[in-house]
C-alpha cells in the first residue's frame, strides 16, 4: 500500500516517495532550550515518532534530524538573570528535554544538531546569500531581502503585505524593506558572540535550521515537519533562505505540520500563560497515557487538552493492559503489525483510526474462547500497539503506575485475606478490607482469573 501525506506546501494529500529510496531524510524543528517545554511542544515529536517508525518499516534507511536551538535571546535573558553562561541553561534543559522525550517513548533522532556547533556553516550560508544578492549587511546586521525571492509566502499562502501586517516586524532604519529578516546580529560584550565578516555577533533564529539541515541532510530533504505555529515566519523564512542559498533547488519536498493544543478554549501558549508543563505532567501521570492522549486526535487537527482527556486515556490503557494480563498464560504467535493498522497510518497518519483498530483487536481477544485464536489476536494486538509506541510495558508494570513495588506484597496479602474472608462468609471483614484498600487508592476487579488489583 502506498503512503499518502498531506503536503502543506501544496495543500493536498500526496503519495509519498523519497527522492532517494536508499536514504529518506526527515527534519523536525526541535526546542529552544531555555526552560521546560509544555505538553503542546511534545505533540510533534510524538506524532512524527510514529511517522519515523512507519518509514523505517518501508525503507532500508531513514536519516532523522531534530535540532537543538541553544543560542537565542530567551536563553540569553535566562542566563543573564542567573548570571551564568548560556551553556549552564542550555545543558540543563537539553538534558531534561531528552529525558522527557524518552519518557514518552520517543526514539532519539539519528542526528541532534546544536546551533552553536554550526556557526561556521551558518556564516558560510549567509556569505553565499550575500554573494547571490539575496542578503545585505547593514550596521553589523545581515538581513535577508524578501523582495529578492519572488516565491516568498508560498507556504503560508500570504502576500508580502499580509505577512508584514500579521507579524511582529522589527522596525529598524537599516532595513531596506520592512519584511526583511535577520540572519546575523551584533553582540555586545555581555552577550554570546562569534567572530564573523560582519563583526562579533550571533545568528538569527531562522538561519540556524537551514544551515543545520544542509550540513546533515543535504540541500534538498524529503520531509520537513513541525508545529503549524512555525509555518510563518520560521518555515517560510527557511524556504526562502535555503532555496536562494542552493541556487533555486527545492528545500523540502513535503511540509508536515501538526495542529496546536487548546486548553480551556484557547491555544496553549507560554505568552498566554495557559500552559501545562510536560515535565510536571510526567511526574503526575503515566507517560504512556500522555502519549496516547497526544495520538487520540488526527495530528493536523487541534487537540483539546484537559484532565478529562488524560483520565480517559488512562482508563483506555487500563482496559488494554487488562486484556494482556488476562492473556498472560497465552504464548503469542509471531508479532506482526496488522494490515488495518498500516492502512490507517499510511492514510496521512490516521492515529484515531489506528487506536480504534487496537481497541477492536483487544475486544476480540477478550471474547475469544479458542487457544489458537487468542494467541494470534494477542500477537496482533502487540504488533498494532507497537506501531504507535503503546503497550510497551508488562501489565504488572503498568498497573503499578510508577510505584516502586515495595508495598505490593502487603496489598496482595490483603486481597488474598479478603478472598478468604468471603469464602468463610465473613463479609464484615471482607468489606472492611475493601474499604481499607479503596482508601489507599487500590481498586479491586473481579475477573474469571480471580481478583485483580490496581492503583487508581
Amino acid at each position: 500500500m502506498s503512503l499518502h501525506l498531506y503536503n502543506n506546501l501544496h495543500r493536498r494529500l500526496e503519495a509519498f516517495s523519497p527522492a532517494d529510496a536508499a536514504n529518506v531524510t526527515v527534519y523536525l524543528c526541535g526546542p529552544t532550550v531555555y526552560n521546560y517545554v509544555h505538553i503542546g511542544n511534545a505533540r510533534g515529536p510524538v506524532v512524527f515518532d510514529v511517522l519515523i517508525k512507519l518509514l523505517r518499516r518501508r525503507y532500508a534507511k531513514v536519516t532523522y534530524a531534530r535540532n537543538i536551538t541553544d543560542v537565542d535571546d530567551k536563553i540569553n535573558a535566562a542566563a543573564k538573570a542567573l548570571d551564568v553562561p548560556i551553556s549552564t541553561i542550555t545543558d540543563k534543559y537539553t538534558a531534561i528535554y531528552r529525558a522527557d522525550m524518552a519518557a514518552l517513548g520517543i526514539q532519539p533522532p539519528d542526528i541532534e544538531p546544536h546551533a552553536t556547533d554550526h556557526i561556521p556553516h551558518i556564516i558560510a550560508m549567509i556569505e553565499r546569500l550575500i554573494a547571490a544578492g539575496h542578503a545585505y549587511a547593514a550596521e553589523g546586521h545581515v538581513l535577508f531581502a524578501v523582495d529578492s525571492y519572488a516565491e516568498y509566502g508560498q507556504l503560508s499562502r500570504r502576500s508580502l503585505d499580509e505577512m508584514i501586517a500579521g507579524a511582529r516586524v522589527e522596525v529598524a532604519p537599516y532595513k531596506r524593506h520592512p519584511g526583511d529578516f535577520v540572519l546575523w546580529k551584533p553582540s555586545t560584550p555581555d552577550l554570546p558572540g562569534w567572530d564573523s565578516p560582519w563583526g562579533i555577533g550571533r545568528p538569527g533564529w531562522h538561519i540556524e535550521c537551514s544551515a543545520m539541515s544542509e550540513a546533515h541532510l543535504g540541500e534538498t530533504i524529503d520531509i520537513h515537519a513541525g508545529g503549524v505555529d512555525l509555518q510563518f515566519p520560521h518555515h517560510e523564512n527557511e524556504i526562502a533562505q535555503s532555496t536562494c542559498a542552493h541556487g533555486g533547488k527545492v528545500f523540502a519536498r513535503f511540509w508536515l505540520h501538526n495542529g496546536m493544543l487548546n486548553f480551556g478554549g484557547s491555544k496553549m501558549s507560554k505568552s498566554v500563560g495557559n500552559v501545562s508543563i510536560l515535565h510536571e505532567l510526567l511526574e503526575r501521570h503515566p507517560p504512556e497515557a500522555l502519549r496516547y492522549a497526544l495520538l487520540s486526535a488526527h495530528y493536523r487537527q487541534p487537540l483539546d487538552w484537559s484532565d478529562a482527556l488524560i483520565e480517559q486515556s488512562v482508563k483506555t490503557l487500563d482496559r488494554l493492559y487488562g486484556t494482556l494480563r488476562d492473556l498472560g498464560d497465552v504464548e503469542a504467535g509471531t508479532m506482526a503489525i496488522p494490515e488495518s493498522i498500516e492502512m490507517a497510518l499510511c492514510d496521512d497518519l490516521n492515529t484515531p483510526q489506528a487506536l480504534a483498530e487496537i481497541a477492536n483487536l483487544a475486544g476480540q481477544a477478550r471474547r475469544s474462547e479458542h487457544a489458537a485464536e487468542r494467541a494470534h489476536l494477542k500477537a496482533q494486538l502487540l504488533g498494532a500497539a507497537s506501531a504507535l509506541g503503546l503497550l510497551q510495558q508488562t501489565p504488572e508494570a503498568w498497573f503499578a503506575k510508577g510505584a516502586d513495588g515495595s508495598d505490593d506484597a502487603r496489598i496482595q496479602g490483603l486481597v488474598d485475606e479478603r478472598v478468604a474472608a468471603k469464602s468463610n462468609r465473613d463479609f464484615a471483614r471482607a468489606d472492611a478490607i475493601r474499604k481499607q484498600l479503596a482508601d489507599e487508592g487500590i481498586l479491586l476487579e473481579d475477573t474469571p482469573q480471580g481478583v485483580r488489583w490496581k492503583r487508581a
